[in-house]
């Protein structure tokens, strides 16, 4: 008997954490959606709910903050007493600072930085881990490459280090697994980069549905 698709998706109550794990639920997953949002996660699951579509998996709603180690860790218990693993984790959880110069940047944002971009990730890795193992799993991370573009300071700095310790286990378990997968999506019309980049024709940019069909399909094959 083959190991159920259960996913966890970190991040997933808006933009392309969201996507992800509508499509997940759509294409037959099991997904563990995490999120601060209450109700951007009650939406996902009413965007579920609506397509109707036969043989789509299920949403389960977890609403907390991937900087609680407690909520973190007795969410991967669950995960593990209830399916023994995890097929997927896909860790779109990011927080955005403010564009500004290094030189006025407000240590609240910095530290926030750290705590949401950095330390989360360090922390959930050895979580998570254990259950990909068990269902010969992937992880994947999402680049966004800032570091060294004038007023991304936290942003990029934050972001560059979390994509190094991701790129660090990835080259670590090759051989042994769990699969890691270091992406960079499409720009994305999402809240984040509106608040980046406010005066960007967002036409032009590849809708979060499409970028997500497209990314699965490529990492996880159309199954």
């Amino acid at each position: 008997m083959s190991d159920p698709k259960i996913a966890l998706v970190t991040g997933a109550s808006r933009g392309f954490g969201a996507a992800l794990a509508e499509q997940l639920a759509l294409r037959g997953w099991q997904v563990v959606a995490v999120a601060r949002t209450v109700g951007g996660l009650e939406e996902l699951d009413d965007r579920v709910k609506a397509a109707g579509l036969p043989g789509a998996g299920g949403l389960t709603l977890a609403p907390m903050d991937v900087t609680n180690d407690d909520a973190m860790r007795h969410l991967c218990l669950s995960i593990h007493q209830r399916w023994g693993g995890l097929s997927l984790w896909a860790h779109t959880a990011i927080h955005a600072t403010p564009l500004t110069p290094a030189g006025s940047l407000a240590q609240k944002d910095w530290e926030k930085a750290l705590a949401t971009n950095i330390r989360a990730t360090g922390q959930l890795i050895p979580m998570v881990e254990p259950l990909l193992k068990a269902h010969q799993g992937t992880a994947v991370f999402f680049d966004d490459p800032r570091a060294g573009q004038k007023f991304f300071g936290a942003y990029g700095a934050s972001k560059a280090a979390q994509i190094a310790l991701a790129s660090s286990w990835q080259a670590e378990t090759v051989r042994i697994g769990p699969r890691v997968v270091v992406a960079q999506p499409k720009p994305m019309p999402t809240h984040t980069r509106a608040r980046f980049f406010p005066g960007e024709d967002r036409a032009k940019l590849t809708p979060t549905k499409v970028e997500a069909e497209r990314l699965l399909t490529e990492i996880l094959g159309r199954a």
